[in-house]
């Protein structure tokens, strides 16, 4: 039996990119940073920080939010930080250790955890022991750090860590480049002198086999746990082909919280990364796919999707094929692993959902249900609440409108119910879940903890659908209805014991059953 910790099966998880959330007055702010509200670039910064979130936490806890997920904090050169510099120093443009300190009293003070990214496959340039290469070469006693060309560092000093800088400056230097002698989107080991994550030589590659990498490594994880951090999401996890690694990971990390969360970026499905030994939980793209697949009908951005290194897979499903698939996921993994599962709808590295759905508010709105009463911790990305659009990176990460004149009401209240109810039945945050029945573009589930009985009920089509809910012995009560059913009140009846509801299109309920 995996051993997941309980409070993760309560938690609503909130995915804040710290450079694009809030901005704090008391953060002092260098002055070259682009406008708030003008469309993000790959390059430019905001100026969010960490103060920024802790003044905001009202509105985050008004979502029914208990749990934050920050992508990377520490010193780095990119707005995203995941080209880290110093993994032992928060970032001073987010505030510092000092703010996180700051995040993370107030936060455990309200009962809000907070998980920070990890990023310890490969660096930035600016890393400290890469740098040392990079003055010094083959005497560096870094050398081990990283994988460079061994001939070629004999020789001297042939590392070419910025390859494009006699060409031009400011090169996109976060994406693949072509080579002119190589004609190619990566750059190899020949060509830098050492080799960099998917060729990109802003990303040098961490020698995760050498020990003292290893020790440092799981160092920092341990440091950042005991300065009161309540676990790790772990990026591109399956790039260390070393399940010692991990295992050790998993082992120190516990020895200093035994509650850390440990959850893995991993885009498919993937039950021996949860077998107990490494992590409790993945980032549940899966989930993620079938949900946009079956709630987006008509509506789907199709060439946004398709531009899309991994939710080019969704496909339109009816209700019966939706039913199916979902079937098949929650039977993919261990109960307990399925209930701390991150579920979540998008996040940095996609499209926002909402462009996803062409746009559609109603096919959101069913998504946040779905989201929010399946086994799973639900995650929302910054901003997806109030109705935030973008395509692909930098639109993705576009900084928070707080001017509640451009929020989607609807979708900002379908999501506080959703989640304001999750946490208030305990059969929402069980590990019991039974498929009732399907229909067209319908389908209805059942979760339940002890007596307690809910049916989840989604239309996603344009007609009225009939679904059978089950047998109960008392009158059943609507709780919550979302989508066109705030106007047009679903129906429901009770023959027998036997239980159906009529729900109207593009809606979705939430039933008392006992």
């Amino acid at each position: 039996m995996p051993d997941t910790p309980a409070w993760v099966r309560d938690a609503v998880f909130y995915q804040i990119f710290p450079d694009r959330f809030a901005a704090s007055e008391r953060v002092p702010k260098p002055g070259a940073l682009e406008p708030w509200d003008a469309p993000p670039t790959n390059h430019g910064f905001k100026g969010g920080d960490l103060l920024g979130i802790v003044e905001h936490l009202d509105h985050i806890a008004s979502l029914g939010v208990n749990a934050l997920y920050l992508t990377p904090v520490f010193q780095s050169a990119s707005n995203h930080r995941y080209h880290t510099y110093d993994y032992l120093a928060v970032d001073p443009l987010l505030g510092g250790d000092g703010a996180l300190r700051e995040l993370l009293d107030t936060a455990h003070a309200v009962g809000m955890r907070v998980i920070l990214d990890g990023v310890f496959n490969h660096t930035g340039r600016g890393f400290w022991p890469f740098h040392h290469v990079l003055e010094t070469g083959g005497g560096s006693p870094y050398r081990n750090w990283f994988h460079y060309d061994e001939e070629a560092l004999e020789r001297g000093r042939p590392i070419d860590a910025y390859p494009l800088a006699r060409q031009r400056l400011g090169v996109a230097h976060d994406e693949p480049v072509l080579s002119a002698v190589e004609g190619q989107g990566q750059m190899s080991r020949a060509r830098l002198g050492y080799e960099a994550w998917w060729g990109m030589p802003a990303l040098p590659k961490l020698n995760v086999a050498e020990t003292a990498v290893r020790e440092y490594l799981w160092n920092v994880a341990e440091h950042w746990l005991r300065f009161g951090i309540d676990g790790w999401r772990l990026d591109v996890p399956a790039e260390i082909d070393d399940r010692s690694f991990w295992q050790e990971f998993r082992r120190r990390c516990r020895a200093v919280n035994p509650e850390a969360y440990l959850v893995g970026e991993i885009w498919h499905v993937a039950p021996d990364w949860v077998s107990g030994d490494r992590f409790d939980a993945l980032m549940n793209y899966p989930l993620a796919e079938a949900i946009i697949g079956f709630v987006g009908g008509r509506s789907l951005n199709e060439p946004l999707l398709r531009s899309h290194h991994e939710y080019a897979r969704v496909t339109r499903l009816d209700g019966p094929a939706f039913a199916a698939h979902l079937g098949e996921l929650l039977s993919d993994y261990d109960p307990g692993t399925t209930a701390a599962q991150l579920n979540l709808l998008g996040s940095h590295d996609t499209p926002r959902v909402l462009s996803l759905l062409g746009g559609d508010v109603e096919a959101m709105e069913l998504a946040v249900l779905l989201q929010g009463t399946l086994p799973g911790a639900p995650c929302v990305y910054y901003g997806d609440e109030v109705g935030v659009s973008g395509g692909k990176d930098p639109e993705s990460r576009r900084a928070f409108p707080w001017d509640p004149g451009h929020w989607q009401s609807d979708l900002l209240e379908t999501t506080r119910a959703t989640f304001g109810l999750r946490r208030a039945e305990a059969a929402l945050r069980s590990d019991g879940v039974t498929l009732l029945s399907s229909a067209a573009e319908a389908l209805a589930f059942e979760r339940r903890d002890g007596d307690g009985r809910l049916a989840v009920a989604v239309n996603a089509g344009e007609a009225v659908a009939s679904l059978a809910l089950g047998g109960t012995d008392r009158a059943p009560a609507v709780l919550l209805a979302t989508g066109r059913a705030r106007e047009m009140a679903p129906s429901v009846t009770s023959t027998d014991g036997s239980v159906t509801i009529e729900l109207p299109p593009r809606s979705g309920a939430v039933v008392r059953l006992a």
